[in-house]
């Protein structure tokens, strides 16, 4: 009888160390999900960027108010007859 309990104590152990620490075990399954948490919220991330990079292609696209803005921003050019007035912080 001894041996018996021996036995199905050597298989619990078995199995619950398994469970624990074994390939598919808690702490990799709990690990595997926060991976998946973090690649979700990284994806959400891009589409947001993907979408504003394909509004701002658009706009490019279809309207001239976009172009005229970046060449005044970006390129600092003005259109002619316009004054070009710039006020610096003093520091």
């Amino acid at each position: 009888m001894k041996w018996v309990a021996l036995i199905l104590v050597v298989i619990f152990t078995t199995l619950q160390y398994r469970i624990w620490f074994g390939e598919s075990s808690f702490r990799e399954i709990k690990q595997q999900l926060e991976k998946v948490d973090n690649i979700r919220k990284e994806n959400k991330e891009l589409e947001l960027r993907n979408q504003k990079i394909v509004a701002e292609i658009t706009d490019l696209r279809d309207g001239k108010d976009a172009i005229e803005e970046r060449a005044r921003y970006q390129l600092g050019m003005i259109k002619e007859g316009e004054v070009f007035i710039r006020i610096l912080e003093s520091r």
